[in-house]
C-alpha cells in the first residue's frame, strides 16, 4: 500500500526527510554525475531526488501512482508531474535513457506489471536506479518515516527480483546509517555516522539502492530449419500454372483410351 503525497511531502520538509534526501541524493549524484542529453523519470515520489537534474537532463517526467496521489512539482514552474497507473505507464517503447525508482517498488500491488512497464520504456543501453528500504537496516523498523512503510528488500532480494524482471544489476550501494531519530544532536553528526557506516556497516543502512541495465537478448536461430521453413512457405504460396493446348490434347487423348473396352480389339467384342 503506498504512503499519500501529502505524507510524504511532509515527511522530506521535516529534518529527518532532509537527512534521508541529502544522503540519498549524494549516492544517486555518485552514480549518475552527467546526465546532460538524458531523458529522466521519475516513478513513485521521486520530486526529492529529482530537483538537481533540473537544467541539465534534456528531458524531466516525475510519474506518480494513482492509489498515491499527485502533487504539483516544482513549485516554481510548469508542473512536471502526472497521476499514473504503474502497471500501465503512458509512454512509448524504449523512449527513457534513465529511471529512478522511489516509494514505488514497497508499496505496489502490481509489482510484476509494473517491473514489465519499467523494462518497456526503458532504452536499450538505459540504466534504472532503485531505491528501497533495506530489510536490515533501522528504517524499515520504525513507522513514524515512509522507509517504515510497505515491503523493505535485501540486496539479495532486490537483486533476485530485477533479474527476474530482465534487468541486469550493475552497482549496488546503501546509504542513511544515521538512526531515524529527531535528536538535533544526531542529526548534526550525520556525516560523521555516514561515513563510519559506510566502512565499517554497509549491511545496516536504512536504504538500500541498485542500478541496473535492461537486457536485451540476441535470438540464435538454427539456419537450416529456418531455410527449409522459408522453402516450404515459398512453395505452399506458389501459383499453379494454367494449362497449355498441349496440355489439353494429352488430357483429351487420356479420357478417350480410358472409355475403350479391355481385352483386344473392340471389333471382336461379341455382339449380344
Amino acid at each position: 500500500m503506498f504512503s499519500d503525497a501529502v505524507d510524504l511531502r511532509d515527511f522530506y520538509e521535516s529534518p529527518l526527510g532532509h537527512l534521508a534526501r541529502r544522503m540519498v541524493r549524494r549516492q544517486i549524484r555518485d552514480l549518475w554525475p552527467d546526465l546532460r542529453g538524458q531523458t529522466l523519470l521519475g516513478l513513485g515520489f521521486p520530486t526529492p531526488y529529482l530537483r538537481p537534474f533540473r537544467g541539465e537532463a534534456e528531458r524531466l517526467l516525475a510519474f506518480m501512482p494513482a492509489q498515491q496521489g499527485v502533487l504539483h512539482w516544482p513549485p516554481d514552474g510548469p508542473n512536471l508531474s502526472a497521476l499514473v497507473d504503474e502497471g500501465e505507464l503512458p509512454l512509448e517503447d524504449s523512449s527513457i535513457d534513465r529511471i529512478i525508482v522511489v516509494h514505488a517498488l514497497e508499496g505496489t500491488e502490481q509489482r510484476a506489471a509494473m517491473m514489465g512497464e519499467l523494462w518497456r520504456v526503458l532504452a536499450a543501453n538505459g540504466r534504472i536506479l532503485f531505491v528501497a528500504p533495506n530489510r536490515r537496516g533501522l528504517w524499515a523498523r520504525f513507522d513514524h518515516t515512509p522507509f517504515g512503510h510497505g515491503q523493505p528488500y535485501t540486496v539479495g532480494q532486490l537483486s533476485r527480483l530485477l533479474k527476474d524482471s530482465r534487468f541486469t544489476p550493475t552497482r549496488t550501494v546503501t546509504s542513511v546509517y544515521t538512526p531515524p531519530y529527531t535528536s538535533a544532536l544526531l542529526i548534526r553528526s550525520a556525516p560523521a555516522v555516514e561515513r563510519i557506516g559506510e566502512r565499517w556497516f554497509t549491511t545496516f543502512g536504512g536504504v538500500v539502492m541498485i542500478e541496473a541495465q535492461k537486457q536485451v537478448y540476441a535470438v540464435r536461430r538454427d539456419r537450416k530449419r529456418v531455410l527449409a521453413r522459408a522453402r516450404d512457405l515459398i512453395s505452399a504460396r506458389r501459383p499453379v500454372p494454367a494449362p497449355t493446348a498441349l496440355t489439353l490434347d494429352r488430357v483429351a487423348e487420356t479420357d478417350t483410351r480410358s472409355k475403350q473396352p479391355s481385352g483386344g480389339d473392340p471389333a471382336c467384342t461379341l455382339s449380344p
